[in-house]
């Protein structure tokens, strides 16, 4: 019975391990805050999703991170890329309300939280540049 109840537990943390679940950190709630949330950083900016697109791709550009492929659907653009570790970067853009877009930033597979958090900066600092 004991054995049965330790697999069940070891089982429930890797399924919320694989979802994400357990990287659930969410700071201060509120517009304005950057949250990092399933491996991924997000941020919501009263920013159109077209200028953010293009404040992303020259962020990435000036870090040294090379752009192979971008994906643009109705409800998200999605930025494939680089850096110069070779570590992949994902940034989806996602509209929101009116002229806002939310914006999420992953890099590689495990811990990239501090160069996620850089990528975001630069390209918030750069789409709000280009008002």
């Amino acid at each position: 019975m004991f054995r049965k109840l330790l697999m069940m537990i070891v089982l429930l943390v890797a399924v919320a391990n694989f979802s994400g679940c357990i990287f659930l950190a969410a700071g201060a709630a509120g517009a304005g805050t950057a949250k990092w949330l399933s491996d991924k950083v997000t941020q919501e900016i009263n920013v159109p999703i077209i200028k953010v697109a293009k404040s992303t791709k020259a962020a990435l550009g000036d870090m040294s991170i090379v752009v192979y492929k971008e994906t643009d659907a109705p409800d998200v653009i999605q930025i494939l890329a680089k850096d110069p570790a070779g570590k992949q970067v994902w940034v989806d853009l996602r509209p929101i309300d009116g002229n806002g877009t939310r914006i999420d930033v992953r890099v590689g597979y495990l811990s990239g939280k501090s160069n996620a958090g850089e990528i975001l900066e630069s390209i918030i600092n750069k789409s709000k540049s280009w008002l």
